[in-house]
């Protein structure tokens, strides 16, 4: 199994989704989404929030790195911080949750949140533009929606996070492949060494 620590709004688990799903798929494993509220997994393990980082930081990871990523993967992705970045990301986090317990491809909808929010600017609080984006994939967008607002889906949300902290998860995406913990799209490729490489 191959599992997969991230947020609803995450910018480089959006680089690397299509990536690691054909991984998964290539090598016949499951992929376990494990959404997370990211700010108290990077508090916990100590990183600088966000606001407090040098601009010559920020500009660096969130504009240099994350272009140069985008163009390698072939994933196309707006040139701004997107404008609702900030808004509560939980229903979309907690709608790709409700999708994989329900059984359903959660692959697809997990990277068309990633993607229209990263691609179109999208406000993944907005739930008119969530349930847009689930019933073009086919899928019950009242079922999931009410599904996602739950008891049983909040908690796991809740239980994503905390097991993050646990594991000293302190970014977005970490994946976790035969007890190894790999963080940052960027090691996909050695994911798929470490897959590729035969038992010893």
């Amino acid at each position: 199994m191959i599992e997969v620590f991230y947020s609803a709004h995450s910018a480089f688990a959006y680089i690397g989704s299509k990536q690691v799903q054909a991984l998964a798929k290539t090598h016949g494993l499951p992929l376990r989404h494990r959404l997370i509220h990211l700010s108290p997994v990077m508090e916990a393990s100590g990183s600088v929030p966000f606001a407090k980082r040098t601009e010559a930081h920020k500009e660096y990871f969130f504009e240099t790195e994350m272009n140069r990523w985008a163009a390698h993967r072939g994933v196309p992705i707006v040139g701004f911080r997107p404008t609702h970045h900030d808004a509560d990301y939980t229903i979309a986090g907690c709608l790709i949750l409700a999708t994989q317990e329900a059984g359903l491809d959660a692959d697809s909808l997990s990277h068309g949140i990633l993607e229209i929010h990263w691609r179109d600017d999208a406000d993944l609080s907005d739930e008119g533009v969530l349930a847009a984006l689930v019933s073009s994939q086919s899928m019950d967008a009242d079922v999931l929606m009410a599904q996602a607002k739950s008891r049983r889906i909040q908690d796991l949300y809740a239980a994503n996070t905390l097991e993050a902290i646990e594991r000293s998860v302190f970014g977005s995406p970490t994946y976790f492949v035969s007890g190894e913990m790999f963080y940052g799209q960027d090691r996909l490729e050695l994911i798929d060494g470490l897959l590729s490489s035969p038992p010893k």
